[in-house]
């Protein structure tokens, strides 16, 4: 008899109970391992990574819907879909950022999972800002700079906290709000450090990681420039993703040795994208493969481009479905129809009147 493929549904519950059993520090102490173990063997041949494309507009309010696709050879297609809206907050008490990830089948097509994709994409894009922090910032970071206040700020004082014993964390967002509460919607990390609101050249200047994490206007960057910096600032730069978005001035990047995390992207809609070929580093799959060729940089500055690379969203969907199997969490539908006759879509009106034909004869058997 022929068995019906169902799809693995993992909602925001599912995911939200996973991370209530394991906690928050172990999920992300095993994604940040998970995710260093896949960029150090990735395999370029084996697997096949477009740059993301989707749809820009203008109505009712900016945003964009882009899909990020990962195809591994003889196992699976991922593919994110992504909405980054930044009026969602005020207007409708959204996130930023809505997202689902799903993987399909390459022998058949099958859509094998979907999963939430929100809170996953705050995490991955954390865990990828720890192994880079972790590559070229000094070991012994103290001060920790926030520039940007919102959903991904949380998640990377979660997870760059289990990494460095930082004594101060300084931060700095243009909506007040979002800097005065970020203390608060911290609280459940034990790792934390007292933050302390800080004008931004402040943040700049005493910061030995940065974090540079902000919604700002196409066109309107950078966020700040001429301003001095530790000589061996690290920054985290996570807020450029789309084209004439950027963060840093063009004298720091110039500066530094700038990192990007997929070179083909970061140069369309990264910090990458105002730079010359020259001033573009080795991207941090490099980096995870040779680390010990990368140390010298630690007492240097650092930028690491972070647009969004899908292998992440790859590894923290296999990581969130291996969990929640453990724990027996997830919902199996037969989203797709494959049942009957596979050549013919209509087979399902046949199986119908037989079905109520049996019906009607166990009534009159019964009678």
């Amino acid at each position: 008899m022929q068995t019906v493929p169902s799809t693995l549904v993992l909602t925001r519950s599912v995911v939200e109970q996973t991370l209530s059993h394991y906690g928050l520090d172990g999920v992300m102490r095993r994604l940040v391992s998970r995710l260093e173990s896949a960029m150090t063997h990735h395999d370029a041949e084996r697997t096949v990574t477009p740059t993301r494309s989707g749809f820009h507009y203008d109505r009712p309010h900016p945003g964009l819907i882009e899909w990020m696709p990962i195809h591994e050879r003889g196992r699976d297609v991922t593919i994110k879909v992504v909405g980054y809206h930044p009026k969602n907050p005020a207007a409708y008490g959204l996130p930023t950022i809505v997202s689902t990830i799903s993987a399909y089948d390459t022998a058949t097509g099958h859509l094998t999972s979907i999963m939430d994709g929100v809170l996953p994409t705050a995490m991955r894009t954390a865990a990828a800002s720890v192994i880079a922090s972790r590559q070229f910032a000094r070991p012994g970071s103290r001060t920790l700079g926030l520039i940007g206040c919102g959903a991904q700020a949380v998640a990377h004082v979660h997870a760059l906290s289990l990494y460095y014993d930082f004594d101060r964390i300084l931060v700095y967002d243009v909506d007040e709000q979002a800097s005065t509460s970020l203390s608060q919607r911290c609280r459940p990390f034990d790792t934390v450090a007292d933050m302390e609101v800080c004008p931004l050249p402040e943040i700049v200047r005493q910061a030995d990681i940065l974090l540079t994490a902000t919604s700002i206007d196409v066109g309107a960057g950078p966020l700040f420039d001429g301003l001095p910096y530790q000589p061996h600032l690290h920054v985290n730069a996570i807020g450029s993703d789309f084209p004439g978005k950027t963060e840093l001035p063009l004298s720091l990047l110039h500066d530094a040795f700038v990192c990007p995390d997929f070179r083909p992207q970061a140069v369309i809609e990264g910090e990458c994208q105002r730079l010359d070929s020259p001033y573009i580093g080795d991207d941090i799959v490099a980096v995870c493969k040779n680390p010990t060729a990368y140390h010298h940089l630690r007492e240097k500055t650092t930028v690491y481009d972070s647009t969004g690379w899908s292998l992440q969203d790859q590894v923290v969907l296999r990581l969130f479905a291996e969990l929640a199997a453990e724990l027996g969490l997830g919902e199996y539908l037969e989203i797709e129809n494959m049942s009957g006759d596979a050549t013919n879509p209509y087979d399902f009106l046949g199986q119908e009147k037989l079905e109520t034909l049996e019906r009607i004869v166990t009534k009159v058997e019964q009678a």
